[in-house]
């Protein structure tokens, strides 16, 4: 169960342990949907209309846009950012989970709410993907940009690209877009665990199911709550993404018109002046089925490692380790 709940039987995992599990839980799914991420990028920061009736820019639809990359860049542009992406997801998955389960425990302990209900869960999820999301950063903003690169590469590396961002456009510019990430995040995280709490109370599944009939509605409750969070708060990603490739032109003429933006509010009414509001939803395509697989495999992951650490944890105070063991408990 995400959260934490007084009722849960057995020795309860520390934050240390939800830590770990958010961490391997973040490290498979990003493996995962990796490919989805950088057509989502591509699509965020082109200014032309992306539609194939009017295909004036260089991507126009999802397998286009794939076929187009595969052709000029080869199978491992997919994977552009990887190792940024990969640090990302490793550190906002501990950050995330182990705050989270923090919060809940301190409301469960502190107040009278119950720890497990959809609002506790909005206003503890918003405020841990917060937390995750000023510490993460810096990860993001080199993850974006190696991901919008083309070829030849600005950047040949990481440790080149943090070298080069640092030198000629200073410490801040791993800050850009946190304002908007910032907006953005709070609702988005929060719908998340909102909306994935109250299908997990509408999603029962049988008792002959077992375990694997959980794991089933932990990945169906968390692409359903992933799809509809980031449709609510998609206008904010793009916006973001915009604002981190801000001194990186040189690198973007390649796939069309680039755009300087002085801050946020700039950013938004360029984006309504010259793309109009269908602008503020380029890319949501291949974004919502990535928010479908990543948040439902984060949280069936995360649930999936929480059994094991559980069981692990559970094992040696066991009356008789090996019979438990025996009978997969």
């Amino acid at each position: 169960m995400v959260g934490y709940d007084p009722r849960v039987q057995g020795v309860p995992l520390s934050a240390q342990e939800a830590a770990l599990a958010g961490s391997a839980a973040g490290t498979v799914t990003r493996a995962l949907i990796s490919p989805l991420d950088v057509i989502k990028i591509r699509f965020q920061l082109q200014i032309e209309c992306l539609s194939s009736a009017r295909p004036g820019g260089k991507y126009w639809g999802l397998f286009q846009a794939a076929r187009c990359i595969h052709a000029e860049e080869g199978l491992a542009a997919f994977w552009k950012g990887h190792v940024p992406a990969q640090l990302l997801s490793i550190c906002y998955g501990a950050v995330q989970f182990a705050t989270f389960e923090c919060l809940t425990k301190a409301v469960h302990d502190t107040t009278s709410f119950d720890s497990q209900t959809s609002g506790v869960h909005f206003l503890c999820g918003g405020s841990a993907a917060c937390s995750a999301a000023v510490v993460c950063q810096p990860l993001d903003t080199l993850r974006t940009r190696f991901a919008a690169q083309g070829e030849p590469k600005l950047y040949r590396n990481l440790a080149h690209g943090v070298c080069t961002m640092w030198r000629s456009e200073g410490a801040l510019t791993f800050y850009r877009g946190l304002s908007p990430m910032l907006v953005a995040v709070f609702p988005y995280a929060g719908l998340q665990f909102f909306f994935y709490n109250v299908f997990r109370r509408q999603l029962a599944p049988p008792p002959s199911a077992g375990k694997s009939g959980e794991n089933l509605r932990s990945l169906v409750c968390g692409s359903g709550a992933g799809m509809i969070s980031k449709t609510i708060t998609y206008p904010f990603d793009l916006f973001k993404k915009r604002l981190q490739v801000g001194g990186f032109e040189d690198a973007r003429v390649h796939f069309g018109q680039v755009r300087h933006y002085r801050g946020l509010a700039d950013c938004v009414a360029q984006v309504a002046k010259e793309e109009g509001a269908r602008g503020f939803f380029k890319g949501l395509s291949p974004s919502l089925l990535k928010a479908a697989l990543s948040t439902g495999f984060t949280f069936f992951w995360y649930e999936l490692f929480l059994d094991v650490l559980r069981d692990l944890k559970d094992a040696p105070t066991s009356d008789d380790g090996f019979s438990d063991c025996a009978a997969g408990r």
